[in-house]
């Protein structure tokens, strides 16, 4: 089941069992975070800004005398071109710094990791079965508010987490039996042993050959709640158990924070014109 193409044809189902989460619309593309209220603002407190002392960099003060405009920088021919590069230059830095995994894993829990741009496939191969799961990293960003009385000086931040929908796919032959997760924003609380689910079952769908928007699937909300509890058991069997889950969020955090301070260099390389 291509995730991607499932839910560019589906009528999207909004959806967990949980009451917390009745009027959110579960979607790949879900609104943009406002990634400058959270990166942002830790840079503004951690790290010199543009109006102040700058940090040296080789890239704006090694000047050169291959522009006569006088910017000193080939390609650099604008004041907001220099400004840019000179903030991402100390952004890239400081997001370094931050940067708690260094270098992704090949596998999470037995599952091969297969990166392509912001999605990522993790497989497993089991004695008759396949086992699939696919997720996309864009827009998956989520950040609490920082705690306690605001202060200039030290200002403390949650952890930003990357928390995607994903696909999970059953492959037995030709035939696929397909799931479509997301986190729970705020499970409820737990009493004694009661088991405590981080996330839920949104859609479910079963398919022979490719999936087409002709394939029926079922909204998780609506399935009988029994029936919901044993699928969710099937998962767990599979390997999809809250552990799990926690740590496919670990790993989509780091592979999101990756892909961000690569889009940051990115955009710096564009703006000197070393494309």
């Amino acid at each position: 089941m291509n995730g991607l193409v499932k839910t560019a044809h589906r009528v999207i189902q909004s959806c967990v069992k949980h009451s917390s989460l009745s009027s959110v619309l579960v979607t790949r593309s879900q609104a943009p975070v406002k990634r400058d209220f959270t990166r942002g603002i830790w840079h503004m407190s951690c790290s010199k800004r543009l109006d102040g002392p700058s940090a040296p960099t080789g890239l704006l003060h090694n000047h050169s005398n291959t522009c006569s405009c006088g910017c000193g920088l080939k390609a650099l021919h604008t004041k907001g071109e220099r400004e840019l590069v000179e903030f991402l230059t100390e952004e890239i830095v400081a997001e370094r710094k931050a940067q708690k995994v260094k270098t992704l894993p090949s596998d999470v829990e037995g599952f091969t990791v297969k990166g392509d741009g912001a999605e990522v496939v993790l497989s497993k191969q089991l004695k008759d079965e396949l086992i699939r799961i696919t997720f996309n990293v864009n827009h998956t960003v989520d950040s609490d508010d920082f705690e306690g009385d605001i202060q200039q000086e030290k200002q403390e931040f949650a952890e930003m987490r990357s928390k995607p929908q994903f696909e999970v796919d059953i492959v037995r032959g030709d035939t696929t039996l397909g799931f479509t997760c997301s986190f729970l924003q705020e499970p409820p609380p737990t009493s004694g042993d009661e088991y405590n689910d981080i996330f839920g079952i949104d859609e479910v769908t079963i398919y022979k050959g490719d999936w087409n928007d002709k394939v029926y699937a079922v909204a998780g909300d609506v399935l009988d709640g029994y029936l919901y509890d044993l699928l969710m058991n099937l998962l767990e069997e599979k390997g999809i158990s809250n552990d799990f889950v926690q740590k496919l969020s670990d790993f989509s955090t780091a592979y999101e924070h990756a892909a961000y301070i690569n889009l940051l260099e990115t955009i710096s390389k564009f703006t000197i014109g070393k494309q």
